[in-house]
């Protein structure tokens, strides 16, 4: 064969034969035919398309086939009975030897081999099964996981407060007309899109629903406060509609899980979380529309005193890689109905800026951007504490013998000591009701005895009191001291 002759998936055919070429995406060979390799067809089919070499060996050296006449008859008319589809099959010669090329098309509906589902990923084959089986379906069906019908969930099971809440939130930012206020539930969610007579969607029970976890495992999010990654010291978990789940989740982080350095500026008293809202804000609006539900694994967030890590079990679109996910890109979200409602009430952009929103509302936060890792079978966001915010909740202990504060040997504190600790202590109480006695001995960096003693002090002064049950309670402050 002479020339370069046509591009074949972007590959001219004279590059076919060089040795120094790859397998990848669209590419195959194998040394010679075997019928288990129209499961591989069936992978090209069910991906990108792709081309199957016969007669090469596994470093793309031409070796020939002694039968390639034969196979030119056998090989379309196999793939028409079993797999139900129309390949392209060609003798190619080169070098004396000959050798089979199998060109394969994309197809727009799924293609299965005995029942079975193949798709064609970087350089390997894979069977689809389970969850990744649902989403392909789908996909090919041109449907999306959240806008299946769910047969059992009515509108009656819609929550008044939510819909309330969706319809003030979306007049307030504009994308709502005043009118929808007089709407039944049955028309704003037809409106929405939201229905399929006789069923309501997936999507609705998650923005509307009592309690979606009743119908989707995982439809929740966990929080955490870690001392490391395997020392968990307290966990809350927050259910609901996902509306519901955003405003909870973001209170709770900055009421109980981050501690604010504190300046004063004259008489006004500044508090600085290590993070900013709005940026957290939108990772776990991305989190919440882009997760993939099916998976029965709830969004995860973990506090260290120096960082947060924010994990959901979703999927980056078809072919994006970080890099392609961090410039800028097109909104493509995983669970379109989900993002409609997210967008009409105001919460969410529809133009893909969430990571471009996130990166300058770090930057004038004075932090660096959070790292992104999509390799946990997710993407995992990080963000971390700037050195000066670490230097402000985390003061260099003085040495002993300075000024008489540090402890002596004995392990008692002195009483200058003993002093400042039950000042912080108070003021920790003051601004955290919620903390815990392990909590304020990790802050204060001292042993929980010490600190249970100075509390039993601040008791018995009439300084501090517990109120409420043992679990679930909290302190109140009953006389400020210096």
């Amino acid at each position: 064969m002479s020339g370069i002759g046509k591009l074949e998936f972007g590959i001219p055919l004279r590059q076919t034969a060089r040795p120094s070429m790859k397998e990848n995406q669209q590419i195959e060979w194998k040394e010679s035919w075997r019928d288990e390799y129209l499961r591989w067809i069936c992978g090209f089919a069910n991906a990108e398309g792709g081309v199957l070499d016969i007669g090469r060996n596994d470093r793309g050296v031409i070796v020939g086939v002694p039968n390639a006449a034969k196979l030119l008859e056998e090989i379309p008319n196999k793939v028409r009975d079993i797999l139900g589809i129309m390949v392209d099959v060609n003798l190619r010669e080169e070098a004396g030897k000959e050798w089979v090329q199998i060109r394969v098309e994309p197809y727009p509906s799924p293609i299965s081999y005995k029942g079975e589902y193949h798709y064609r990923s970087g350089s390997t084959k894979q069977e689809l099964r389970g969850a990744a089986l649902e989403r392909f379906l789908m996909k090919k069906r041109g449907r999306h996981w959240d806008g299946v019908p769910l047969p059992g969930f009515t509108s009656a099971q819609c929550t008044p407060a939510a819909v309330r809440h969706f319809k003030e939130q979306g007049i307030k930012s504009g994308r709502l007309d005043a009118s929808v206020k007089k709407e039944s539930v049955e028309h704003l969610l037809e409106k929405l899109q939201l229905s399929e007579a006789p069923y309501l969607k997936r999507s609705a029970a998650l923005l509307f629903g009592r309690d979606p976890e009743k119908h989707f495992t995982g439809a929740y999010i966990k929080v955490g406060f870690f001392v490391t990654d395997d020392n968990l010291i307290y966990q809350d978990v927050i259910g609901g509609n996902l509306f519901e789940q955003v405003e909870k989740t973001l209170e709770l982080i900055y009421f109980k899980y981050l501690k604010a350095s504190i300046r004063y500026e004259g008489l006004q008293r500044i508090e600085s979380y290590p993070f900013p809202r709005a940026a957290l804000r939108e990772a776990l609006l991305n989190a919440v529309v882009h997760k993939d539900y099916s998976s029965g694994i709830p969004i995860q967030i973990s506090v260290y005193s120096d960082r947060l890590v924010l994990w959901n079990p979703g999927q980056l679109p078809p072919d994006w890689t970080l890099a392609r996910l961090l410039g800028k890109h097109p909104s493509t979200p995983y669970n379109p109905l989900l993002a409609n409602a997210f967008f009409l009430s105001g919460y969410i952009e529809s133009w893909g800026r969430g990571i471009e929103k996130i990166a300058q509302e770090c930057e004038a936060h004075g932090i660096r951007s959070p790292d992104y890792d999509s390799g946990m079978s997710g993407l995992m966001l990080t963000f971390h504490a700037s050195a000066v915010y670490l230097a402000l909740i985390n003061p260099k202990p003085a040495e002993p013998g300075v000024d008489g504060t540090a402890e002596k040997s004995g392990g008692k504190m002195s009483g200058k000591m003993s002093g400042k600790m039950s000042g912080k202590i108070v003021s920790l109480l003051e601004s955290e009701p919620g903390i815990t006695i392990p909590e304020l001995a990790l802050r204060l960096k001292r042993t929980d005895r010490t600190v249970e003693r100075l509390i039993r002090r601040l008791k018995s002064k009439k300084v501090v009191a517990r109120v409420g049950p043992a679990k679930g309670g909290h302190w109140k402050v009953l006389l400020l001291v210096d």
